[in-house]
């Protein structure tokens, strides 16, 4: 339980992800300050009890406290949880960097790439804060279901034991499982990766082809990500845990999943500006397979999915001849990629 008059937590980032784990750990007895960027959107949480943009129909413990004053969110917090888009994650953390203190634990749960630099989210947060004590909150975890409170799993990620206990006990007892991890490389790579699958996945499914396409290409795209992980530093095991396949197979299989919607939407033929207009979400599939497809090309790496997919968005390429690129392509040794690496 929290100690009168603080805070356990500060949740950065009021959207349906942030709101849902301030939620997860509010329930479990904590307090949450929850940062959100506009005064109106604070005043909606603290009065009415409601995030209608992001969670319709959901009351909102007590507490969970919102505010639009960073400074205040972050101060005295022991754990920071950054919730917020890749494109916008560089500026929250440097605007952090100003309040934070270098003993605060420091974790995120973005599930992105910064495209220009190809930096993770934790190497960013190592350049723009003080912080040391990082890591990495993620899993198979759609935010509706988490709410709503159906079982779910995660794995925070982290170098230091004391990152990994002190999220543990947040999530105590909770629906939502938070398992840890040390290979904080291979969680941020399988969170961001699987976006792509995902939306190759809306794709097949817009189309009509069934649970067999799906599974060769959930299984093809999961070995591609291994093979892209292991290449930039993980550890192939991790993408058999809840960061890789876990992951994988929720956002790919899911209509709520924003990047598997994208895709279904895709295969009716409505151009990817006009895809992307009519989302009301970030969708970080898109600027995730253009991040992933120049450095598998720097690495020398044959990514076929993740080729196909840069080409649909970037390129002007039909799903159907996307998905005929693929099948056409020659067939060998299913796992002769990963061998060669390992």
């Amino acid at each position: 339980m929290s100690a009168p008059g603080g805070f356990d937590l500060a949740v950065l980032g009021g959207g349906s992800f942030g709101t849902a784990l301030s939620t997860v750990v509010a329930d479990r007895g904590h307090r949450v300050r929850l940062w959100v960027r506009r005064e109106e959107q604070a005043r909606e949480i603290n009065e009415e009890r409601t995030n209608g943009r992001y969670l319709v129909g959901r009351t909102l413990p007590e507490a969970v406290v919102a505010t639009a004053d960073l400074e205040a969110a972050l101060r005295d917090a022991p754990v920071v949880l950054l919730v917020v888009p890749s494109r916008s994650f560089r500026d929250v953390a440097r605007a952090m960097g100003n309040h934070l203190r270098g003993d605060q634990i420091l974790v995120h749960a973005t599930k992105g790439i910064e495209v220009e630099s190809f930096l993770r989210m934790s190497e960013v947060l190592r350049q723009e804060t003080c912080a040391r004590k990082v890591g990495v909150l993620s899993g198979p975890n759609l935010a509706a279901e988490i709410v709503a409170g159906h079982p779910a799993g995660a794995v925070v990620a982290s170098r230091y034991d004391e990152v990994v206990q002190a999220v543990q006990r947040l999530f105590r007892g909770a629906h939502l499982r938070v398992y840890g991890g040390r290979d904080v490389v291979g969680v941020e790579v399988g969170g961001a990766f699987k976006n792509v699958v995902a939306i190759a996945a809306g794709v097949l499914d817009g189309l009509g082809l069934g649970d067999n396409a799906r599974s060769l290409l959930l299984t093809r795209g999961l070995g591609e990500m291994a093979q892209f992980g292991v290449a930039v530093g993980a550890d192939v095991f991790t993408f058999g845990g809840l960061a890789g396949v876990g992951d994988l197979s929720a956002t790919a299989g899911s209509k709520l999943s924003r990047n598997h919607q994208v895709g279904e939407k895709l295969a009716t033929g409505a151009p990817v500006a006009e895809v992307l207009a009519g989302m009301r979400y970030v969708v970080e599939g898109v600027p995730t397979t253009a991040a992933v497809h120049r450095r598998a090309r720097q690495l020398g790496l044959d990514l076929p999915i993740v080729a196909a997919v840069h080409a649909l968005l970037y390129d002007g390429l039909a799903p159907a001849d996307a998905l005929g690129r693929l099948m056409a392509l020659p067939v060998g040794d299913e796992l002769a990629a990963l061998r060669v690496q390992r």
